[in-house]
């Protein structure tokens, strides 16, 4: 492609040089013609020749000061890069070297103009995020990002100042939305409170635009302070409410104020405001001069509270007298307050170990509920029902035995934790616990003893009065009215024929004591004793008999029959 142009140059050239030639030779015709003189005509072409030299020489000074502008400006191009890449923070413009001196011009000018654009967008930039920067600060009352304002920011820093500005914004939107929500939860505070706001900073919260309030963090934490005091000063009324609620109601047992004046009293007010506390707190002040007018009900009603929580806690006697003033009669105020702190110590007692207290009622009513069913188990009367109730009794004994069992365990674990935290004895009725079940289990033995005892003697008597005065008929008189060769069963199963002096017993009653003239009927087999129309003396029976008789007092005395046991005998 060079060569082609290079030889189009040449014929260009050569067709300038032909059309010069020819000009001269059309003038030197025309001067001929003319008549001009050989010495005029070579001046005239002369001055042609300088007239077209002058004009060569013109137009290669032109191209000859394109040439060195164009230099030129590949110097001041390359410098300028040089700048701009410095500034722009890039690395130096490589060009090529086999390139013209108008296309590396170009080229260069080129990426200067790029880099110029770079460096313009790059200061807009800053200049934005600088303007949004002051506003942020001057919102949030923080300090503007450090950046170096008098040169081209790079990329990097342009990336950490937006990200700064960013992290600004999310700031500003979440403090904004703390403020306004305190805000309100304040506004809402003074209001129940009835405050109003008597600080410059109270009054910018409540009062101010929310656009105009300064977001920085010392605002904020005002702000939270605030509201907190605000927080606190409710919920402190809400107790002094709460606890003039609780007196006010305590007043009310105490003086036994009727149902009616109640419900038309100020402790039915709802919430905690200012007036609803003095409310509140008049109501008191009233019942407070009523109950020392009726100083004597009110203490003997606080008490019955004292005996109440002493009964919960399993106090003794003696820990009871221990409290002097429980048996005062001189009804004052002191007494009152000593009573009142009594109480007060007491029911601190009692909440702190609830859980134990209520576990050891509980181990009480089984055990209640057990001797209760161990006295029904002595009755004799309970086997004359039909209802199954003896096996119920019997099956709950038994789960009553191993609910006991197990309360005792886990007493016996609650309570050795309680004594090794609060480095004490646990007591109940002024005994260790154990040593208070224990005692129970021994009072139980000694009564379920001493009842054996009793009835053991009481058998004995009895036996004794029969030996040496004959048994008394248990049976009823149609029974008894048998003829004499009748044979009685008992039963279906044999027959028995007695005495008036003779009697018939069951496995309940004792042991079967016959009469010493007993005899076979007339008929000769053998359906029983037959009954004789005559009376004899009683004699003392057989001493094998006794002695038989006696093995099964004891033996029925001693021992609870089962339910299976208790299927074998008809009354």
């Amino acid at each position: 492609m060079e060569r082609g142009a290079k030889r189009k140059s040449e014929v260009l050239a050569a067709e300038a040089v032909c059309c010069l030639n020819r000009a001269m030779a059309t003038l030197r015709d025309i001067w001929e013609e003319i008549g001009i003189p050989e010495e005029q005509r070579l001046e005239r072409t002369d001055a042609v020749r300088k007239h077209i030299k002058s004009l060569l020489d013109m137009m290669v000074a032109e191209e000859e000061s394109l040439k060195e502008r164009l230099l030129k400006s590949i110097v001041l191009c390359r410098k300028e890069l040089d700048t701009l890449c410095k500034e722009l923070q890039l690395g130096s413009f490589e060009t090529e070297e086999e390139c013209t001196i108008l296309q590396m011009e170009k080229n260069l000018r080129t990426h200067v103009e790029v880099l110029q654009k770079q460096k313009r967008d790059r200061k807009q930039e800053l200049k934005a995020l600088q303007e949004q920067d002051r506003d942020l600060c001057d919102i949030l009352c923080t300090a503007l990002f450090s950046i170096d304002t008098g040169s081209v920011p790079s990329l990097e820093d342009l990336d950490r100042y937006r990200r700064h500005v960013a992290s600004l914004n999310t700031l500003k939107e979440q403090r904004r939305e703390e403020f306004v929500t305190n805000k309100r939860q304040i506004i809402l505070l003074m209001e129940e409170l009835d405050h109003t706001p008597d600080t410059s900073f109270e009054r910018d919260v409540v009062c101010e635009d929310e656009e105009a309030f300064c977001l920085s963090e010392d605002n904020i934490m005002a702000l939270q302070n605030l509201l907190q005091q605000l927080e606190g000063r409710r919920a402190l009324n809400e107790a002094v409410c709460a606890e003039l609620r609780t007196r006010i109601v305590a007043l009310w047992e105490r003086l036994q104020i009727p149902q009616e004046e109640r419900e038309s009293s100020a402790v039915h007010l709802a919430g905690s405001r200012v007036k609803t506390r003095r409310a509140l707190q008049q109501e008191v002040d009233r019942l407070e001069e009523l109950k020392l007018q009726n100083m004597k009900s009110v203490i003997q009603a606080i008490r019955a509270e004292l005996a109440d929580y002493w009964d919960k806690c399993f106090y003794s006697p003696e820990q009871r007298e221990s409290f002097s003033p429980f048996y005062d009669e001189d009804y004052t105020e002191t007494l009152l307050e000593l009573h009142d702190a009594e109480v007060g110590k007491m029911k601190l007692y009692y909440e702190t170990h609830k859980d134990l207290f209520e576990a050891v009622q509980k181990w009480e009513e089984n055990w209640k509920l057990f001797l209760e069913l161990e006295s029904k188990a002595t009755d004799p009367s309970r086997f004359t029902n039909r209802g199954g109730n003896l096996l119920k009794e019997e099956k709950q004994r038994a789960k009553l035995q191993k609910t006991l069992s197990r309360l005792q365990e886990e007493l016996e674990r609650k309570v050795q934790s309680w004594e090794q935290e609060f480095k004490g004895a646990f007591l109940v009725k002024g005994q260790q616990f154990m040593e208070y079940v224990s005692e129970q289990w021994q009072l139980y033995r000694l009564e379920k003893e001493k009842e054996k005892q009793e009835r053991h003697l009481k058998k004995s008597q009895q036996m004794e009065t029969e030996m040496l005065y004959g048994s008394t008929p248990r049976t009823p008189i149609k029974r008894r009215m048998l003829s004499p060769h009748a044979p009685a069963k008992l039963h279906g199963t044999s027959t028995i024929s007695a005495t008036p002096n003779s009697t018939v017993r069951s496995a309940f009653g004792g042991a079967i004591s016959h009469s010493p003239t007993s005899r076979l009927p007339p008929s000769g087999k053998k359906f029983g004793w037959a009954r004789t129309p005559t009376r004899t003396a009683a004699k003392p029976p057989r001493p094998k008999l006794r002695e038989r008789n006696k093995e099964n007092v004891s033996q029925l005395d001693g021992t609870t029959l089962s339910a299976r046991t208790f299927k074998g005998f008809q009354l």
